[in-house]
Parts: structure tokens; C-alpha cells; sequence
């Protein structure tokens, strides 16, 4: 441990003999070393650092000083456990000297005894970030995943040698020390099974290309990793971090195509990962219908309720000589009944639709062609229609 202000397990105390030495707080200056060190990184927002010191106890009662500076502990969050001989040594109370980052342990002991204890506390400024590194083949078929995991302490104290758990993955013995960072692969798969997925979000991007002077209209594309055993995953959640997608370009090496933010990722869901915009897939997309019925009107005759006859035509087109998996994405504001659907879709809640559309690849002809027809009613919306047909 270096000199600087830091946390530090003063000692333990000599026996209390007489009734004078009752009231002393007594504070040595011997440390004992952490005999071990484990740093639990499982909460984001909160780190668990358990050290095992061993402390030479006298017969009868002993003080331990346990103070701290410079180091943002969590108070209520500090636990000490008897591990060697809990049944003759017996942690009695806890008291907290006042204006002192410090506290103090009474123990009793029925002999002198060198006892190992595990000290557990909260600590801030030392987390982690994870980071994800993929190399798609150039079939973009598997990807080669990387996972790292940065380790960032800014507490005041110093780990010549901890052992540090996450989650899942392996866990590793470091040292860290105060305003140290260190990055370290934690886990890898070599060839994770890749979609290539485009993303139509229809609150998101133009309809029309027709209202865009027929400009075409890159759509957002993404890699998508099922967290299951069939890729190779599947074994527990994976954390939300950066992420640097690359693909090996034939030729020995590797180009970028992009970078995302993912969340947690559960097992059994997917993990998308934006690597750019492609103009291979056009989407047009007009309302074809938008009709006022079954109005309800006051006795003056002035429409306060009405529900909104919509229907949505779609055609998607494909000018890639390979398939695609287009996931389209619709809204429906309020309360809504779906009266005809041409494509299965997902309801991913009140008022989103996830479609899932597989598009064949192009021929001699032109680009293969998906059409989506969707009519729904909106029911019970307030006042009056803003036009009728």
C-alpha cells in the first residue's frame, strides 16, 4: 500500500485489562496485509471489495480500529466475518467514533488466537466498462466476438492483487492501482453466427421516395447475434457496452464498418449491431385510406367521438443478388383494432408493430418484390375529424 492517505485496517488492540483501558480507544500502527483481496464488479453502480487480513488477538476483549481517508466508503456498508474460529471468537458490537472516518470493532476472544477475518464494504470510483470487438467474415455469415472489460479505479486505494469477478465469463487475478485504468479480454467465441438485418422504422425514415425527388434512402443495417447455445452463447446476459464491428476484406486484412452502443443483452434475445446505412433495400410506403366512421355526435349535432378508418400500403424491394431480413417497424397511436394484415407481425406493445420480412434476392428480372397491406381501425378518438373523404 503506498503512503499516501488511503484506507487502512489500523490494528488490533491489545487486551483490555483494567477498568481504565475500558474506555481507551487504542490505536497501533502495525498493518496487517490483506491476505487476499476479491473485487466483485457484478453492479455497475456499486463495486463489493471482501479482504481477509489476519489479526492477532489477545484473550478477552479486543478493539479493532478500522479507518479509512481518502476513500469513498459506504459506511453501512461494512461488514466484518469471523472465519478461523467463530466459535471461540465472537464479533460483539460496532461503534463509529465521532467526526472520524473510522470505526471501531469489539471482539472477544476465550484465548489468544491469530485470527483470519473477512472485511466486505462498498466502494466508490472503481468500476468497470465493457467493451465488444467483431470481425464478420467476408461472407458475413459468423463473427469473431471479443469481449473486454476496462477497469477504471479512481478510490483513493491502491490492489497490488485482487481477484476480480464479473458476472460471467473468467475470472482474473490483477493488481490495480489508484488512478489506474487496464483493459482485459474477459471472454471470446470464434465464429458467432451473424444476421444481417435492415431496419425500416416508419416514425423514423421518409415514406415516399417519390416526395424526395426520388432520392434514394440509405436504410439502417445491423448485424444481429442471437444469445442462445446455437451461437455459441446463450450461457448468461451480456452487457451493455461499446462495440467495433470490422469485416475481413479477403485480402489479409480487416476494414471498420461501424460502431454501437448495445444494452443488456438477456439470454434468449438478440444483440443488434449498427455497422451503417444501405441503399440495396427501397421501401415506399403511402396511406391509402384515412376515413372518419361511426361518429358520435352531440344532440346539436357536433361530433365529439369517432373512430379513423386507415390503411397502409407498403411495397419493398430488394436489389441485392442475395437475400435479406428487413425488420419493419409500424405505429399506431391509441386504441386500435387491426381488421386485415397480409404479413405476420410481432405486437411489441400498445401502439408498435414489428414485422419480420424475409426478402428473396434479385433476378434477371428486377429486384424481388414484398408487398405489405395493412388495415386498422382507430377507434374512439376525441372531437372532430380533421377532414373526411
Amino acid at each position: 500500500m503506498n503512503a499516501r492517505p488511503a484506507m487502512a485496517l489500523l490494528a488490533a488492540v491489545a487486551c483490555l485489562i483494567g477498568a481504565g483501558l475500558a474506555e481507551a480507544r487504542i490505536k497501533l500502527v502495525a498493518l496487517p496485509e490483506r491476505a487476499a483481496t476479491i473485487v466483485r464488479l457484478d453492479n455497475a453502480r456499486a463495486t463489493l471489495v471482501e479482504e481477509e487480513r489476519v489479526l492477532t488477538l489477545h484473550k478477552g476483549l479486543n478493539k479493532v480500529d478500522f479507518s479509512w481517508n481518502g476513500v469513498s466508503i459506504d459506511v453501512d456498508s461494512i461488514r466484518l466475518r469471523v472465519l478461523g474460529h467463530p466459535n471461540d471468537v465472537t464479533l460483539l458490537n460496532v461503534s463509529y467514533p465521532p467526526n472520524e472516518a473510522a470505526l471501531v470493532w469489539e471482539i472477544h476472544c476465550k484465548d489468544a488466537v491469530e485470527e483470519r477475518v473477512r472485511i466486505s464494504y462498498l466502494l466508490s470510483s472503481i468500476d468497470r466498462l465493457i467493451a465488444y470487438k467483431g470481425v464478420a467474415d467476408k461472407d458475413e455469415r459468423n463473427l469473431a466476438l471479443r469481449s473486454f472489460i476496462i477497469l477504471r479505479n479512481f478510490s483513493g486505494e491502491d490492489f497490488d492483487n485482487a481477484h476480480v469477478l464479473v458476472d460471467y465469463g473468467e475470472a482474473f487475478d490483477r493488481g490495480i492501482l489508484h488512478e489506474e485504468t487496464k483493459q482485459l479480454l474477459f471472454f471470446k467465441r470464434e465464429a458467432v453466427p451473424i444476421t444481417k438485418v435492415w431496419t425500416f422504422d416508419a416514425s423514423k425514415l421518409p415514406w415516399d421516395p417519390g416526395d424526395l425527388e426520388n432520392r434514394n434512402v440509405g436504410i439502417p443495417v445491423s448485424y444481429r447475434i442471437k444469445n442462445d447455445a446455437a451461437s455459441t452463447l446463450g450461457e448468461f446476459a451480456l452487457w451493455g457496452g461499446k462495440a467495433r464491428v470490422f469485416q475481413d476484406d479477403g485480402h489479409g486484412s480487416t476494414i471498420m464498418l461501424g460502431e454501437d452502443v448495445s444494452p443488456l443483452v438477456p439470454v434468449g434475445e438478440a444483440m443488434e449491431l449498427y455497422i451503417g446505412d444501405s441503399r440495396d433495400i427501397v421501401v415506399t410506403q403511402r396511406k391509402m385510406r384515412e376515413q372518419a366512421i361511426n361518429e358520435r355526435k352531440t344532440t346539436g349535432g357536433t361530433t365529439v367521438l369517432y373512430d379513423m378508418d386507415e390503411v397502409i400500403a407498403a411495397k419493398i424491394e430488394n436489389f441485392k443478388d442475395t437475400p435479406a431480413v428487413l425488420t419493419m417497424i409500424q405505429h399506431i397511436p391509441g386504441e386500435w383494432r387491426m381488421v386485415d394484415c397480409n404479413l405476420k407481425y410481432t405486437r411489441k406493445d400498445a401502439s408498435t408493430l414489428e414485422f419480420e420480412i424475409t426478402l428473396p434476392a434479385r433476378d434477371k428480372n428486377g429486384p424481388a418484390t414484398v408487398e405489405l397491406n395493412m388495415h386498422y381501425v382507430r377507434l374512439n378518438l376525441r372531437g372532430a375529424p380533421p377532414n373526411k373523404h
